[in-house]
């Protein structure tokens, strides 16, 4: 059996999928805010990609792989594991190509994230919340339905689809000094480095983590994966480690990692549910609140901020919680 995630993908391949997945989309709106510039020193562009359809950036990655695969692949449909939006964004692509979708969720997973799942025509098993209990109940799903894994972001596929988000951020803007996303497994984060390191190598690739769920940062600093089997931290969609793809594009064109309380990632959610007037889930918060942490580094720069995801729980917003 090939192993996909060896394959590193190409610009071409991410041109490729931008063509793709254009049927399946929204081309996404840059933001800006005159106060959250005053208050950060620097002018920050969003990309809101919580804007999407499915609330989620990763609806790029799913849309490649799904309408990536030949009519023979695609008769027994799709299988992954995820925390959430991946789940639910995968579910949206094989919903639109009329083939099932299996997924693996942790039991803690948002319910809204869940509910989306089975809107949008997945079909849930529920795992303890560790990376290796998702892992191995999703072996069994997937011996059990055939269906095509699509890795949340270890898959050159899903990497290739999120690098189209960046091409357009460049095209939207006149310009950046930086561009800043959110670090879990670094799906976002790779194909950020996919397209930049071409497109613009002159712009530096930040990467934003909580401080409770720092592997990423860990491994940036030692040379080499650090692996946390089940961080606990608000930002939910951060909680799983790097794999060797992604950690090729983060160990070569990741400029730094830097890190984010609880506390300041709350604050930094609050502050742009109120300044710029969109919902976005605490994962998508931790750029903003590095950036407010370390105004220095950032100022006077032109930034861009991916807003990866606004699928939230509004039942349960992390300020409400004890």
């Amino acid at each position: 059996m090939k192993d996909i995630a060896m394959e590193i993908p190409t610009y071409e391949d991410m041109l490729a999928a931008h063509e793709r997945i254009k049927p399946h989309i929204r081309r996404t709106p840059i933001l800006t805010s005159d106060y959250l510039n005053e208050l950060s020193g620097a002018q920050l562009f969003f990309k809101c990609e919580n804007l999407q359809e499915p609330g989620a950036f990763k609806v790029r990655g799913a849309s490649n792989a799904v309408f990536g695969l030949d009519d023979e692949q695609a008769k027994k449909g799709v299988a992954t594991h995820s925390s959430g939006n991946h789940a639910l964004c995968l579910s949206y692509a094989a919903g639109r190509r009329g083939i099932p979708c299996n997924v693996v969720m942790p039991r803690t997973a948002p319910q809204a994230k869940k509910d989306a799942v089975r809107r949008y025509g997945g079909t849930i098993t529920e795992c303890e919340p560790s990376t290796s209990s998702r892992e191995e109940t999703f072996a069994k799903v997937q011996a059990a339905t055939g269906g095509e894994f699509v890795h949340p972001y270890n898959d050159p596929r899903v990497i290739a689809g999120q690098g189209t988000c960046s091409k357009e951020m460049m095209e939207q803007t006149d310009g950046l000094d930086m561009v800043v996303a959110p670090i879990g497994g670094g799906g976002m984060i790779s194909g950020t480095c996919l397209t930049l390191s071409t497109l613009a190598p002159e712009v530096q690739i930040i990467a934003a983590e909580p401080e409770q769920a720092d592997d990423a940062y860990r491994s940036f600093k030692a040379g080499h994966i650090i692996a946390d089997d089940a961080p606990e931290t608000i930002a939910d969609g951060l909680k799983v480690p790097l794999k060797d793809l992604t950690w090729h594009f983060v160990s070569n064109h990741v400029s730094d990692i830097m890190t984010a309380s609880e506390e300041e990632i709350i604050d930094a959610m609050k502050i742009t549910w109120k300044y710029l007037r969109i919902v976005m889930e605490p994962s998508c918060a931790v750029p903003l609140a590095i950036i407010l942490k370390n105004k220095d580094r950032f100022a006077g720069k032109r930034v861009g901020v991916v807003v990866t995801g606004g699928n939230v729980d509004l039942d349960k917003l992390p300020w409400t919680l004890k």
